[in-house]
């Protein structure tokens, strides 16, 4: 059973990942960062192994980065709304 910080701190992690998603300007850019941040955290449910957690939190918080740095340059360059988003 993985500790109960570290449980924490992924909790924290998914929930970021999710808030920063959810502040693509775009819904294609949204609704694909959400879902493979909800696929990804799934698939790997099950994983245990304290160093695997600790490459995966890495590699999260990689992604975090990423994500807030895409939801800048969206936000710059922000293109018409869909049907869809209203």
């Amino acid at each position: 059973m993985m500790a109960v910080s570290a449980r924490a701190q992924v909790l924290s992690l998914y929930r970021s990942l999710l808030k920063e998603s959810n502040n693509f300007p775009s819904y294609n850019y949204r609704t694909y960062a959400l879902r493979r941040v909800r696929d990804a955290f799934r698939a790997n449910r099950n994983i245990e192994d304290p160093k695997m957690v600790e490459r995966l939190m890495v590699e999260g918080q990689q992604t975090l980065a990423l994500i807030q740095r895409q939801v800048s340059v969206g936000k710059l360059y922000a293109a018409q709304r869909i049907v869809v988003e209203d």
